[in-house]
C-alpha cells in the first residue's frame, strides 16, 4: 500500500522587511482624525484654546496682555483636552475593535505601543505650538507695554512639560483601562479626590508634595524658580500617577487576549 505526500502550500514571509516604526507613527497619527470622537476632540482643542485667549483678551486690562498671561490661560482647556486625545489614542483600538487589525499586521504589540507614544506626544507639542502661536498673535494685537518681558525659555518649557504629563497620563490610563469611558472618568475623578484627601487629612498633609501630583506641579504653573526639592516632588508625583499606571497599562495590554 503505497501513500501519497500532499505538497501543503505555505508563504515564505522571511524575506519580508519589519514595518518601520515611522511608517506605524504615521498610522497612529492618523488614526488620531479617523474616529468622529477624535476629530471633535481635535477641533476642540483648537477652537477652545482660541476662545479662551479671545476672552482674555477682551476682559483683561491692555496692560496685562502679555504673552505670559495669554500663554498662561491656555493651560487649562489644553490641560483638561490633551489626556483624553491620549486616552482615545489607546482605547478607540479596543472599543472600534481594531486591536485585532493592528496587531495581527504587526505582532509586535511593544512596537506599536512605542507608536501611540511618539504619536501623542507629536499631537501634544503640535497643540503647544498652536496654544503659543495664538498666544503670540494675541500678544502683538494686545499693544501691551513690555508684552514679552518676564518670559523665558525656562517658562515656555514648564508649560509644554505640564502639556506633555498630562498627555502621557491619559495615555497610561487608557492602557490601564482600555475603556473610553472608564479611563476619563478615573482620569479625572481620581487625582482629584485624591488630592482633596492628601490635603485636608493631617497624615497626609507634609506627604502630599511627594504622593499628589496637583499638588507636585504648581511650581510649574508660576514663574518662579523651581528649587530641586520641588523637582523631586514632580518626580515622585509623577512616578505614582503617570509610569506607574503605564507600566500596569502596557503589561495588561502586551499580555491581553484580543477578541
Amino acid at each position: 500500500m503505497s501513500s501519497a505526500t500532499l505538497d501543503t502550500p505555505s508563504l515564505d514571509i522571511s524575506g519580508t522587511q519589519p514595518v518601520p516604526l515611522s511608517r506605524l507613527v504615521r498610522v497612529e497619527l492618523r488614526k488620531l482624525a479617523d474616529t468622529r470622537a477624535s476629530r471633535w476632540l481635535l477641533i476642540a482643542i483648537v477652537a477652545i484654546t482660541a476662545l479662551i485667549i479671545v476672552i482674555f483678551f477682551l476682559t483683561a486690562n491692555q496692560s496685562e496682555r502679555t504673552f505670559i498671561n495669554f500663554m498662561g490661560v491656555t493651560a487649562t482647556p489644553q490641560g483638561f483636552l490633551l489626556p483624553v486625545l491620549g486616552i482615545l489614542l489607546v482605547t478607540g483600538e479596543w472599543s472600534q475593535r481594531t486591536a485585532l487589525v493592528t496587531f495581527t499586521m504587526v505582532p509586535a504589540r511593544g512596537k506599536v505601543m512605542a507608536a501611540k507614544v511618539l504619536a501623542a506626544l507629536l499631537a501634544g507639542l503640535a497643540a503647544i505650538v498652536v496654544a503659543l502661536g495664538i498666544a503670540a498673535l494675541a500678544t502683538v494685537l494686545g499693544g501691551a507695554d513690555n508684552a514679552w518681558s518676564n518670559i523665558g525659555l525656562d517658562d515656555v518649557g514648564k508649560f509644554a512639560l505640564l502639556q506633555v504629563m498630562g498627555v502621557m497620563q491619559g495615555l497610561a490610563f487608557g492602557l490601564l483601562f482600555l475603556i473610553s469611558a472608564a479611563a476619563i472618568v478615573t482620569y479625572f475623578v481620581l487625582p482629584i479626590a485624591f488630592s482633596i484627601v492628601a490635603n485636608l487629612w493631617g497624615a497626609l498633609k507634609d506627604a502630599a508634595p511627594w504622593v499628589d501630583l496637583n499638588t507636585a506641579q504648581q511650581p510649574l504653573f508660576g514663574a518662579t524658580h523651581i528649587t530641586g526639592e520641588q523637582w523631586l516632588h514632580i518626580a515622585s508625583a509623577t512616578a505614582i500617577w503617570v509610569v506607574l499606571p503605564f507600566v500596569l497599562g502596557l503589561v495588561r495590554v502586551l499580555r491581553a487576549e484580543v477578541k
